[in-house]
């Protein structure tokens, strides 16, 4: 995701959304921050946002503002727009002293400071530096902030490794959220958690327990002869959205053998070569 002039896009939003004792508070603050060096300042002004600027307003973002989609996506308030505005302004200003400072805010925030800071992580200055509290936040069991990292964030596929973005995604599965939100899964499919993919669903047939069908998605590159096995299940399950996952695992698929298959399904084939059945619309 490529963004210029984050900081100035912001501040556009702000003025156009803030009244102007607020964005006075605001950039006064900023500036202090800056010349004082004053990291608790910093933390107390993150958190005192809230109290300043008021939700009143929904944000108002210029024609042409080429953050607006991700904002939209990200549901982002103007409250969550100052926050992040407060963070790349000092940033901007000293990047080496500040730094360490930003990435200690997982540290010290409460829940809601620090789904914000998750959620746009991505528009921060050098986003890469703040991958161990991307990755840390994985651990998390509040699902509000796992689903700031997880979901609608290109962050994990621009910077977790295999192993990172493998737990991410089948703790996504364990909490019941929306594989659909996780991004660039097609991009980030790979053998190791194809497998594992696959293990989990035994385990979750064995004990007579439903899966997401979504989950299949990443396994199209890596249809062993197991997963070839669990393909033929879902094909012929009595779950017509099963029977849809496992057509598009096999259409997508370079397995002459899966390809093979599906040509027994000719109505599942119809649909996903005349895309009326995606991934998108799996579950309609």
């Amino acid at each position: 995701m490529q963004l210029n002039d984050v900081g100035e896009q912001l501040s556009r939003i702000i003025e156009n959304t803030v009244d102007r004792e607020a964005r006075n508070w605001l950039e006064e603050k900023i500036r202090k921050i800056i010349h004082e060096g004053n990291a608790r300042d910093m933390y107390l002004t993150y958190s005192l946002i809230p109290s300043k600027v008021g939700l009143q307003n929904t944000l108002s973002i210029d024609s042409g503002n080429d953050l607006e989609d991700y904002l939209l996506i990200q549901k982002a308030n103007i409250q969550q727009v100052s926050r992040i505005y407060l963070l790349i302004s000092v940033l901007n200003a000293d990047m080496e002293f500040f730094t360490p400072k930003v990435a200690n805010i997982i540290q010290v925030a409460d829940t809601g400071e620090l789904e914000t800071f998750l959620k746009f992580l991505i528009l921060l200055p050098n986003p890469e530096a703040y991958k161990n509290q991307a990755v840390d936040a994985l651990r998390t069991n509040v699902s509000t902030v796992f689903n700031a990292i997880a979901l609608n964030n290109p962050y994990p596929a621009l910077f977790f490794d295999e192993q990172q973005w493998n737990q991410m995604y089948l703790k996504t599965a364990f909490m019941q959220g929306d594989l659909n939100a996780i991004l660039d899964i097609d991009k980030r499919a790979n053998k190791e958690l194809a497998r594992i993919i696959s293990d989990y669903a035994h385990e979750r047939w064995a004990a007579s327990r439903d899966i997401d069908p979504y989950f299949w998605r990443p396994v199209s590159g890596f249809l062993s002869t197991t997963l070839l096995a669990d393909m033929k299940r879902l094909l012929d399950s009595a779950d017509p959205i099963e029977n849809r996952a496992g057509a598009l695992c096999c259409y997508y698929s370079d397995t002459p053998e899966a390809k093979k298959m599906l040509e027994g399904y000719p109505n599942l084939l119809d649909q996903v070569t005349n895309k009326i059945l995606s991934w998108k619309t799996l579950k309609d």
